[in-house]
């Protein structure tokens, strides 16, 4: 795909696609996944030393829904949702085995699979987006409160998805040629040019509904996105050191979504006593 193709409004002026060297920097993907491995078996050492009685974990109100990134499924969130799993959370996966479809498409999927969870649950869902997921959780969160109680972000550009690195936007055209050879359910060029890029996009420029908590987690590192298109002018940003790949899986950044969700959590016990919201 050309960058004629690309609507000239997913990316901005003020924003820029990373350099072409800067996907070396996903490189640090292999010291992450052995933060994880090394932090895994610390945990298990611990869990096997503490008293049975002690072994439970408490189990958090919110479900917390897991959404992946372009081109990637619901597998690519494994080691999140252990880990949040491990803290006590209730994790659901997308049902997105390769996230290559229209956007459009894709929100009315996680719309009625919210739905689901929220009735399931019988309370609102937190959302954790890895990239183009936290886009599309900022796009629903916008429209539906209701089933909403916060979103977590990690690497999304929602303020210029057009400023990603060149080797993305190959992808993408293989996947508008394969849609234009009659193959279904891929990403076509109105899905990055017309009228459904244009709704995706002004869908994730919305404000967020005041009782709708929102992270956005982003890193100077990354290597995909450029890392200023990640930091939402009304979100609690944090700054993290990872790569954009590896933020789906590096300990410390999971720390921070930990620490969002938790907080989210609270704020929502909050409102329940005081009779606001469930």
């Amino acid at each position: 795909m050309s960058t004629s193709t690309l609507a000239s409004f997913l990316l901005p002026e003020g924003f820029a696609r990373p350099a072409v060297a800067a996907v070396l920097r996903e490189g640090s993907l292999v010291a992450e996944a052995g933060r994880y491995a090394l932090h895994s078996v610390g945990q298990r050492r611990e869990r096997r030393s503490a008293p049975y009685t002690g072994r439970q974990t408490t189990r958090e109100a919110d479900p917390v829904l897991l959404v992946p990134g372009f081109m990637a499924g619901d597998s690519s969130l494994t080691f999140m949702s252990r880990s949040l799993r491990a803290q006590g959370y209730r994790t659901y996966r997308s049902h997105i085995r390769a996230n290559v479809g229209c956007t459009l498409n894709a929100a009315a999927q996680l719309e009625a699979r919210l739905e689901s969870i929220a009735i399931r649950r019988g309370s609102r869902v937190q959302i954790v987006g890895h990239s183009l997921g936290g886009m599309l959780a900022r796009g629903i969160a916008v429209r539906r409160p209701d089933l909403v109680s916060g979103i977590v972000t990690l690497g999304s550009p929602m303020l210029a998805p057009g400023a990603h690195h060149r080797a993305l936007t190959a992808g993408v055209d293989v996947l508008i040629r394969l849609s234009r050879a009659g193959i279904p359910g891929l990403m076509s060029e109105e899905c990055v040019a017309g009228g459904c890029a244009r709704q995706s996009f002004e869908e994730s420029q919305e404000p967020m509904p005041h009782d709708v908590s929102f992270t956005s987690i982003f890193s100077k590192r990354d290597g995909i996105v450029d890392w200023r298109a990640c930091v939402g002018p009304t979100a609690h940003a944090i700054e993290v050191t990872a790569s954009h790949i590896g933020m789906a899986l590096d300990p410390r950044v999971i720390d921070h979504v930990v620490g969002s969700l938790r907080r989210t959590a609270q704020t929502s016990v909050l409102e329940v006593d005081r009779g606001v919201s469930a």
